[in-house]
């Protein structure tokens, strides 16, 4: 296998792929976010004691964004926003691959003359860049803003009113959803408690039939994808003896005839991965509990009791 060494230029050239590659989102998993909160499905959950710190919005979830909520700006008025965020990974794709190539000393022979032309590159990609920007801001200024109010002179004549009438059983727009706060009682929390543990035990068990008569479809559409990747790298994660050490509530509510409830629970189990064909432990400490504090939300409705529908890493 053929060495490379690096110097200066390639150790700065590597730490800045480094950083391109931390950039990109990464996929957020079991023990990460996913589910859904209604209304409140990409609104941090309110903090707690047990949860100080300001959890994240729910990663994962099948919720249209906006459910519930007042629509952002106007057609049309994002635009320029859109656009702006373009030109700027434009120039910085044309700065970074510039850079790395250089950097790399591409057609340049040693790295000194590499360096050399790097920063050569640099000043002619930034000017490069500063023309594009120049010109791109100019056709937007050149171009009539006729939301304003000044007629285009290829407009058509003003068209009547019309609203699109929706299929029998579907609104043509949806209103925003009403939440109004309800009180927890000590059957909800018991309610909670049990299917913590339950919820726990069957994921360790692979008991599809268990989780899914505990969770909502789609939380058991992403615990069922998660089992089906460990089964296909031949491990399992094998979860026992959950015991919740505390829990508080972070928020409740109804829409409609439907209530959510999000609980900051942590809590203790065996957690570990394990060679599904032998047994081994692969991760984890199978004589030690491990603690993990987690925001769990539940509903339920006139037809279903308490189910899990959205699990939060804290």
């Amino acid at each position: 296998m053929r060495t490379f060494r690096m110097g200066n230029a390639g150790a700065l050239a590597v730490a800045l792929v480094a950083a391109i590659a931390l950039s990109a989102p990464a996929e957020a998993r079991r023990g990460g976010s996913f589910g859904s909160r209604g209304a409140r499905t990409y609104s941090s959950p309110a903090s707690t004691g047990i949860a100080p710190r300001q959890t994240a919005p729910v990663q994962r979830s099948m919720t249209e964004r906006g459910f519930g909520q007042q629509s952002a700006a106007p057609f049309g008025r994002s635009a320029p926003a859109r656009s702006g965020g373009m030109m700027r990974r434009i120039v910085g794709g044309l700065i970074a691959g510039g850079l790395l190539g250089a950097l790399l000393g591409h057609g340049f022979g040693s790295f000194g003359s590499g360096m050399m032309m790097a920063l050569l590159q640099i000043v002619l990609i930034g000017g490069v860049a500063w023309l594009l920007f120049r010109l791109f801001r100019r056709r937007q200024a050149q171009t009539p803003a006729y939301a304003g109010g000044m007629a285009s002179p290829y407009a058509t004549p003003p068209q009547p009113a019309f609203t699109p009438i929706a299929p029998q059983g579907f609104a043509a727009s949806r209103p925003a959803v009403q939440d109004v706060d309800i009180a927890i009682d000590d059957a909800d929390r018991q309610a909670f408690e049990r299917l913590l543990i339950e919820v726990q035990d069957a994921f360790g068990r692979e008991d599809y039939a268990a989780l899914r008569e505990r969770t909502t479809p789609e939380v058991m559409s992403y615990l069922a994808e998660e089992m089906s990747q460990n089964a296909t790298s031949g491990r399992r994660n094998s979860v026992s003896g959950t015991t919740l050490i505390d829990a508080e509530v972070a928020e409740a509510w109804s829409e409609g005839a439907t209530d959510y409830a999000t609980i900051a629970m942590r809590y203790e189990s065996i957690d570990v991965m394990t060679d599904r064909a032998s047994g081994r432990v692969i991760e984890g400490d199978a004589s030690r509990p491990t603690q993990a504090t987690e925001l769990w939300t539940f509903v339920r409705d006139a037809r279903t009791p308490w189910r899990v529908s959205a699990i939060q890493e804290a």
